[in-house]
């Protein structure tokens, strides 16, 4: 069964904990959280010591993405914060090897993510070592974007990789998921959905989530 990460960027940052008991109402499996720093996207969100702040309002998994510069000098942070999943750029300035060592040693999930313009070698050598792919189909640092068809044979190749090697990868997609792109990424290979204000917009949730967690290659 598919797993759907609603991204809290799209909720209402004046009641972010409600928000989260909300989408654990309605039936998601993970909170997917935003930390950006103003350098590597030009946009800022918010911080460890917030993330330290939600993580009472739920028992979800939170699955935290940096859109950060030079990552390692904050996975403590995030590690302390209540972080279950912490997943990088490749992109990002720093040692990636660094920062995936650290999550891993920590006993945090590790994942790996690239933007729509990187080619998806760029992640390979990493792939052995995560416990998650995200793939971007926006660009990252703000929501609303449209979908990004180059992403597709990024999801099948990482399927792919998966299949022969480590069939218990996650395969992560976030940016312009919807009831339809969402179909799309998960016949291709996603196991994870991460969507904003596709299901944000919506005053219950709860069949738009269990509609998307029965994607797979023979949804109909």
């Amino acid at each position: 069964m598919t797993k759907i990460a609603p991204s809290m960027l799209s909720c209402d940052f004046s009641k972010v904990g409600e928000e989260i008991s909300r989408i654990e109402r309605y039936g998601a499996d993970w909170v997917h959280l935003d930390v950006m720093d103003g350098m590597f996207v030009p946009n800022l969100t918010f911080g460890a010591p917030v993330i330290k702040c939600l993580r009472p309002c739920t028992e979800l998994p939170f699955d935290v993405h940096l859109m950060i510069e030079d990552p390692a000098r904050y996975i403590g942070d995030f590690v302390k914060a209540g972080a279950d999943l912490i997943t990088v750029h490749e992109e990002a300035s720093g040692s990636t090897d660094e920062a995936l060592k650290l999550i891993k040693d920590a006993g945090v999930k590790a994942g790996i993510t690239i933007n729509p313009d990187t080619p998806v070698s760029a992640i390979e050598p990493y792939l052995d070592r995560v416990d998650l792919v995200l793939i971007m189909s926006v660009k990252a640092g703000f929501g609303g974007q449209k979908f990004n068809e180059n992403c597709i044979p990024k999801i099948s190749f990482v399927r792919e990789w998966a299949n022969a090697h480590n069939p218990h990868l996650e395969i992560s997609v976030d940016g312009g998921i919807n009831r339809e792109t969402g179909k799309r990424v998960v016949d291709a290979g996603a196991s994870v959905l991460v969507a904003g204000s596709s299901l944000f917009k919506l005053d219950d949730m709860t069949d738009e989530i269990s509609l998307w967690k029965k994607y797979g290659p023979d949804t109909e």
